[in-house]
């Protein structure tokens, strides 16, 4: 027999006393009782005495983890909201939290009024009667990644929360991303662990396809619908029925297909070019592109009634700058894949030479890394890989971050403005300059934490009320 307590209890669950001790102490800002526990074992333990209204709990413990702790709490009442924490976050992490129910996935570091307003949210919906989505047990409808996107960083852990948030649901996605942050490995996944896993998985690049051909490549055409059609052929939503069909740079569709396509999404019919009947599929679209969408819409060259159909859920996929802590990671996956793949000895990197590697700019993004490690594994002489050993042109490159050079170049760059500037007769330097460079750094932080304004803050070194003002005065949306 259980004895529920006035005041709403939340348990934190972590091995680790620091972590406990930070979230009790953050937590006490709320009207709920906090009770923390060093081992799932000893929360169960405490069951019958003070059942809890939402769980906090870490991920990775000795004996018993957090998956096996949410099931444990689900089978004694599934409404209960469980907060999974993590320092080892990964795509297969985020998609196992969500596939056990979990209320949400927050990896470590994680900013402590985060956690608190998560923790509010989840006991109020227990209050008010909400109730999980899914079943009380796990279900495994859906399939298996069978692709490996490799990431630590905060920007990519965001992209990983988002696929194990939508993997199993059957809505429209939005990929953004500049060319070779590997868009299309993202789609995969999403189709991978969605229930369509066992259907086709097709994709078109509408940028590669002449404008003339690509009506044809969508939806195929009927026997002498034009010169050359001596046949029959079905097209790409056909052959995508009942599976995924990904659409990369979808900002190039011209606009008369943009209507087509929409027609398709609004009631999953269309004709083939020539066609008389219409054709019924059932695809799920996911589409990508590197170009500024809303832009598109403003110049009138995107329908902005497809892109809110697009743009069901986005997920950004942050270029290789904005992640140079993967470099590393990234560099040694692919190294050690090339190796396999030509039957050659695997390469490794001086670590003076991936210092460097991870100090680039990498215009390519993770594409040109990839073409990178294949040239190493091909020709660089030995088994470690020295300064000497790279292409010429990745040698004299300019390093943009982490270095003396870079705060030299900056410096430069500056004092040249200044002269400039000084030069035309202009006043107020200080202001100017001032103003134009807060401007560029709160839009950058701004950029790099997704336009989360309390996270924003931080990388600036504010407050969330100083980064609020500084948006009004610079007038900054």
């Amino acid at each position: 027999m259980t004895h529920e307590t006035e005041q709403p209890i939340v348990w934190v669950v972590d091995d680790d006393a620091s972590i406990r001790w930070v979230l009790s102490e953050a937590l006490e800002s709320l009207p709920y009782e906090i009770r923390t526990f060093e081992s799932p074992e000893d929360a169960l333990a405490s069951w019958d005495k003070a059942p809890p209204r939402a769980v906090l709990t870490d991920m990775r413990m000795p004996g018993m983890d957090g998956l096996t702790f949410m099931e444990a709490l689900h089978e004694r009442r599934p409404e209960i909201p469980v907060i999974v924490m993590t320092a080892h976050a990964d795509l297969d992490t985020a998609v196992n939290a969500f596939a056990h129910e979990a209320f949400e996935y927050v990896p470590k570091p994680f900013e402590v009024d985060e956690v608190v307003a998560l923790v509010d949210r989840a006991v109020r919906k227990t209050l008010s009667g909400g109730r999980r989505r899914g079943t009380r047990k796990r279900t495994d409808e859906g399939g298996q990644l069978s692709v490996q996107i490799i990431g630590q960083a905060p920007a990519m852990q965001e992209v990983f929360r988002i696929i194990g948030r939508v993997s199993k649901l059957d809505v429209t996605v939005l990929i953004n991303g500049e060319t070779g942050t590997g868009k299309e490995l993202v789609a995969r996944a999403l189709h991978s662990l969605s229930p369509r896993a066992d259907k086709p998985f097709v994709a078109l690049n509408t940028a590669a396809i002449p404008r003339e051909l690509l009506e044809s490549e969508l939806f195929g055409h009927e026997k002498g619908a034009f010169t050359g059609a001596v046949a029959t052929r079905i097209g790409r939503f056909e052959q995508a029925h009942g599976g995924t069909l990904f659409l990369d740079e979808i900002g190039d569709m011209p606009v008369d297909l943009q209507t087509r396509l929409l027609r398709v999404l609004n009631d999953g019919t269309f004709f083939r070019v020539g066609g008389r009947d219409p054709i019924a599929v059932n695809v799920r679209i996911l589409a990508a592109t590197h170009q500024d969408m809303e832009e598109l819409v403003r110049q009138g060259r995107f329908r902005e009634d497809l892109l809110y159909r697009l743009n069901v859920i986005r997920i950004k996929v942050p270029p290789l700058r904005e992640r140079r802590e993967d470099i590393p990671l990234l560099l040694r996956h692919y190294l050690a894949e090339e190796a396999r793949k030509l039957g050659l000895e695997e390469k490794t990197l001086d670590p003076a030479v991936e210092r460097y590697l991870s100090q680039l700019p990498w215009p390519g993004n993770v594409r040109q890394l990839s073409s990178l490690c294949t040239w190493l594994t091909i020709m660089a002489p030995g088994k470690v890989v020295h300064e000497e050993d790279l292409p010429l042109e990745l040698r004299e490159t300019q390093v943009t971050t982490g270095g003396q050079e870079t705060g030299d170049d900056w410096s430069h760059a500056l004092r040249r403005w200044a002269a400039d500037y000084l030069a035309k007769g202009g006043n107020d330097l200080h202001g100017v300059a001032e103003q134009t460079l807060e401007k560029v750094l709160i839009q950058e932080a701004l950029k790099a934490s997704f336009y989360h304004k309390q996270k924003a803050a931080k990388r600036l070194g504010w407050g969330r009320n100083t980064l609020t003002r500084k948006l009004q005065q610079l007038g900054i949306e």
